[in-house]
């Protein structure tokens, strides 16, 4: 089973539903860890509500790289095959990404590469599209950027605010990211030529089953 460690700074409504679908058995996962850079953050009460060890990792005034050794060493100590940042507001390092290569994940509220960084809804009402949605990818050094695993689409309304949008689109986050993490569960994510390339889901006599991937 994958053992999946959640980096949250905030509510932890994407952390709530990655453990809602492990304990309802739709993923071959569960949360072995999860680590805030906030010591009030929601998140934190909603792993140890779930009996899942937490951890404050404190970034104020040393260097950002010394930060995610520490939560490094956190995550490997908990035997955690996949990083899941849900709702973490920092940037991770080299020093994060090089000990889980390919292993660490995002969810973002646009479809990337539209709308990277922060406010992402906002920026799809003022560019006036007709199609929002969400994504989660690869992590790599840059904002919201690296190789894209899942997409869904939102419908934009036209009355649509800013929060409206925003809470249709987490609707669909929660249903993407526990999808995403079957992935890697099953083993089916590959990168080739710096893409993500889902491989195809293996029926019960191991034949290649010509379907998407969930979503």
């Amino acid at each position: 089973m994958l053992q999946l460690g959640v980096l949250a700074s905030a509510s932890g409504t994407n952390l709530q539903a990655i453990l809602d679908a492990c304990h309802a058995r739709r993923i071959d996962a569960q949360v072995a860890v999860v680590i805030s850079d906030r010591r009030d953050a929601r998140a934190l009460d909603r792993a140890k509500h779930a009996g899942v060890p937490i951890h404050f990792s404190d970034p104020a005034g040393r260097p950002r790289e010394e930060h995610d050794a520490q939560m490094t060493d956190i995550l490997e100590d908990a035997g955690v095959g996949l990083v899941c940042m849900a709702g973490y507001m920092r940037i991770v390092t080299p020093v994060l990404l090089a000990a889980f290569p390919d292993r660490v994940v995002n969810v973002h509220p646009a479809l990337l590469p539209a709308f990277p960084g922060l406010r992402a809804q906002r920026q799809a009402l003022q560019a006036g599209v007709r199609i929002a949605g969400c994504t989660t990818h690869l992590v790599d050094e840059q904002v919201d950027h690296g190789p894209i695993l899942m997409q869904a689409a939102v419908p934009v309304l036209p009355d649509d605010d800013e929060h409206a949008l925003s809470m249709r689109i987490l609707e669909q986050e929660h249903i993407l990211y526990p999808q995403t993490i079957q992935l890697f569960a099953g083993g089916r994510v590959e990168v080739r030529d710096g893409k993500a390339v889902i491989k195809p889901k293996k029926d019960l006599r191991g034949d290649e089953a010509l379907r998407s991937p969930p979503g």
